[in-house]
C-alpha cells in the first residue's frame, strides 16, 4: 500500500511548474530527449535521497547544527542561480533557431544533471517538503512495521513516481515541438525566462519578509 502512495506522492510532487520542470523542458528544447530525461531522473534520484533523509530523522541533526541561520545565504545564492538561468534563457529566446540533426552522434553531456543538482542544493524548500511528507507518513502510520526496508521502499517509490512524470513531460515536449515554428520557441524560452526571474525575485522577497517578522 505504501509503495502505491509513494508513487502517487512522487508523481504529484514533480508536476507543479517550478525551476526544475522549467530546466528539464529547456534541456529537451536545446538538446534532445535523453538530456532532458536524464535531468528529470537526476531530480527524481535527489527526491529519493531527500525523502530518505527526512524519514530516517536526520533532520534532527540539521536542526541540531543550527543551520537555519544560514538560510538567507542559501536563498541569496538560489536567487542568483535562478537569475543566471533566466538570463541565459532570455538570450536563447533572441537567438533560437530550429536545431539541425547532427551528422555524427554527439556525446552525452552531464551539464543538465549538474544543473539539476545545483537547483536542489540551493533550494532548502525542497527538503522542507520531504520533511512534511515524512511527518504525514508517520501521522497516518502508512508503514506500520516501521522497519528500515519499508522506509527505503517508500522513498524509492516516490522517486519512481517522479521518473514517470519526467518521462511523460520530456516525451510530450520532444514529440510535439516539431509542430511549432522557431518564433514559437523563442516565445516559449522568453516565458520560461520570465518564470525563472519571478522565482528569483520571490526568493529574494522571502528573505525580506522573513526579516520583517523577526523585528
Amino acid at each position: 500500500m505504501y509503495i502505491l502512495i509513494g508513487l502517487l506522492i512522487g508523481f504529484l510532487a514533480a508536476i507543479p511548474l517550478g525551476p526544475v520542470n522549467v530546466f528539464v523542458i529547456s534541456q529537451v528544447l536545446k538538446r534532445d530527449f535523453l538530456h532532458g530525461f536524464m535531468a528529470g531522473i537526476t531530480a527524481a534520484v535527489l527526491d529519493t535521497i531527500y525523502c530518505l533523509v527526512a524519514i530516517f530523522g536526520l533532520s534532527q541533526v540539521t536542526f541540531g547544527l543550527n543551520l537555519v541561520k544560514f538560510l538567507p545565504f542559501f536563498k541569496v545564492f538560489a536567487a542568483l542561480v535562478l537569475g543566471i538561468l533566466g538570463f541565459r534563457m532570455y538570450q536563447q529566446s533572441k537567438t533560437y533557431t530550429e536545431p539541425q540533426p547532427p551528422k555524427n552522434m554527439t556525446s552525452f553531456s552531464p551539464r543538465p544533471m549538474l544543473g539539476v543538482v545545483l537547483l536542489y542544493v540551493v533550494n532548502p524548500s525542497l527538503y522542507a517538503f520531504w520533511l512534511a511528507v515524512a511527518g504525514m507518513v508517520s501521522h497516518y502510520n502508512w508503514m506500520a512495521s516501521g522497519v528500515g526496508s519499508a522506509r527505503i521502499f517508500f522513498a524509492v517509490s516516490c522517486g519512481l513516481g517522479g521518473i514517470v512524470w519526467y518521462f511523460v513531460l520530456t516525451y510530450y515536449v520532444v514529440t510535439h515541438h516539431h509542430q511549432f515554428q522557431p518564433t514559437t520557441f523563442q516565445k516559449i524560452f522568453l516565458v520560461l525566462a520570465i518564470i525563472l526571474f519571478v522565482f528569483s525575485a520571490y526568493t529574494v522577497a522571502s528573505i525580506f519578509f522573513r526579516s520583517l517578522k523577526l523585528l
